[in-house]
């Protein structure tokens, strides 16, 4: 693998996506960035690690985040200032996202990651899906809840990711041109989903 490559996950709840960024990342013997993410961007922003934790992947008011990203963009210095906290975490966390790109190999688990490096010619940009009765089995398993109670946190998270993504980004949450590879982990497993990805890989790489 390209010394380069950066994977980025985007994921359905419940699928298993970040158990594929994990493995995956441990049989490439590099790292993996999902919550860790939050801790390297508030290294390096200097905001509170508990405020990225609290504001993680939560949008707020599209207008008011317009406004004041037009003022910022027009090269107000105050206009971060008064940028609500969410979106401060953000601009760390894309900040982060591509500083790590720059210096090493990894796996990034969410957080817009695919569109922090969507200039990037070594992302590889991932979406990992599931039918919804297996992702209900998942996640009953993993936090000890009934069907309705999982099926009903699968739809708020997904419904909170979702909304975090399409509110950040230029793209659409789940949608395949979004990614370069989308795989069903309820068809091929997380073996499977892992041995794809390394396919993939071995296949761009032969053509860059």
């Amino acid at each position: 693998m390209n010394e380069k490559t950066v994977i980025t996950i985007g994921r359905e709840f419940g699928s298993g996506g970040h158990e594929v960024g994990v493995r995956l990342a441990k049989k490439l013997g590099i790292k993996c960035y999902d919550k860790e993410l939050l801790a390297e961007a508030a290294k390096e922003s200097g905001i509170a690690e508990d405020l990225f934790s609290s504001q993680d992947e939560k949008p707020t008011s599209s207008f008011l985040y317009s406004l004041v990203m037009d003022t910022y963009s027009l090269g107000y210095s105050n206009a971060y200032m008064d940028m609500p906290i969410n979106h401060k975490v953000f601009l760390a966390q894309f900040d982060a996202i591509k500083k790590i790109a720059e210096r090493e190999s990894c796996v990034i688990v969410g957080r817009c990651a695919d569109y922090a490096l969507e200039d990037n010619p070594f992302a590889v940009n991932v979406f990992i899906k599931a039918d919804l009765k297996s992702r209900i089995e998942r996640v009953k398993k993993l936090y000890e809840l009934n069907d309705n109670k999982a099926a009903d946190y699968i739809q708020k998270t997904d419904k909170k990711r979702a909304s975090y993504y399409n509110y950040y980004s230029s793209k659409k949450w789940g949608e395949a041109k979004s990614y370069d590879l989308c795989i069903n982990t309820a068809d091929v497993g997380i073996d499977g989903a892992i041995e794809l990805i390394l396919k993939y890989i071995e296949l761009k790489e032969q053509n860059i």
